[in-house]
């Protein structure tokens, strides 16, 4: 008899399990021959050598298609160990597969320009009003570039800004104080990540989220770094950013110039920024408009509303454009 150990370390063992260990059951059933038991993420295998080499050989096959789906069906194990080719799933278009399998992939044009730009480009910018999907999309490329093993790390960071209130001194350590201000971040990684890989990541600091103030000295190589709401980042602070860059690395800066909540006498960085950078070889622009909200429909008749009102203070993202 031969024992033999399979490690599942590609994808996180909640998916590759199922509810209730359903596919692990499945999985025992259709190799009548062994003994076999799961735990951690290590599947434990007896029987005859033939047997236990071909199990293993399963087994890798499946982890492999789950790391990519983000999903094990039922009829996806069944053709894999019989040895049948799964029915094809539709991946064109399709930037990273999300929770549950689900295809997150550019919903508008200007979306999928921003993923031509990221694979074309060092540093892309991408511009325009709340809900196009800016920060969602840089961080689908991101999550997708680190599983294909484009890069080691992925680096979000946010300016820790104030919409407008002030929230006085907040509780608990530092993590504490600034996750109110990257909770986005969280939101959109938790929509493409499995919670327990989501947290592996985080405490091996393969993923990390920091404030803006935290990037200062740093050179980082071999990684994605996002840097959202930088219309909130002064001429400093986003000269220090830009220069973070080091080898292997792709940046992408996200913001909505018509949502500063910089002092008035404070300038945008991200507005001189794209008026100094613009043109520069290795950085893409991309200009979102209200055409490419994908939030409920209601939000591109909010923005609508508010840039049609006298009363608005700051100039509206197409007046904007044309300064730029």
């Amino acid at each position: 008899m031969n024992e033999r150990n399979v490690i599942i370390d590609n994808v996180d063992a909640q998916i590759f399990y199922g509810v209730n260990n359903n596919n692990v059951n499945l999985i025992r059933n259709l190799f009548p021959k062994l003994r076999m038991a799961a735990r951690g993420n290590v599947l434990r295998v007896i029987g005859e050598e033939t047997e236990t080499l071909e199990f293993e050989k399963k087994i890798k096959e499946l982890e492999s298609y789950a790391a990519k789906y983000n999903k094990l069906p039922e009829d996806v194990i069944i053709d894999i160990i019989k040895g049948e080719p799964p029915k094809p799933v539709n991946s064109e278009g399709v930037i990273i597969f999300g929770q549950n399998g689900k295809p997150i992939t550019a919903r508008n044009g200007n979306q999928a320009k921003m993923v031509r730009s990221f694979s074309q480009n060092g540093l892309t910018f991408a511009l325009g009003p709340a809900g196009t999907g800016k920060t969602y999309i840089a961080i689908a490329l991101a999550v997708a570039a680190l599983k294909n093993k484009a890069c080691k790390r992925i680096i979000l960071s946010r300016p820790a800004v104030e919409a407008g209130e002030k929230l006085g001194f907040l509780p608990g350590d530092m993590k504490d104080k600034i996750d109110p201000y990257l909770r986005p971040l969280y939101d959109a990684l938790e929509d493409m990540l499995p919670q327990l890989k989501l947290k592996e990541y985080m405490e091996t600091d393969v993923i990390q989220i920091a404030p803006l103030a935290f990037m200062r000295g740093r050179t980082l190589n071999d990684a994605i770094i996002i840097l959202d709401e930088a219309q909130n980042t002064t001429r400093h602070q986003m000269k220090m950013f830009l220069t973070r860059m080091g080898m292997n690395s792709r940046m992408i800066v996200t913001g909505d110039l018509t949502q500063v909540d910089l002092p008035h006498s404070t300038q945008s960085g991200l507005l001189q920024a794209v008026r100094i950078l613009r043109g520069v070889d290795g950085i893409g622009l991309i200009e979102f408009g209200k055409k490419d909200i994908v939030r409920h429909p209601l939000v591109q008749r909010i923005v609508d509303a508010y840039e049609a009102s006298p009363e608005e203070e700051t100039s509206s993202f197409k007046e904007v454009g044309k300064e730029l």
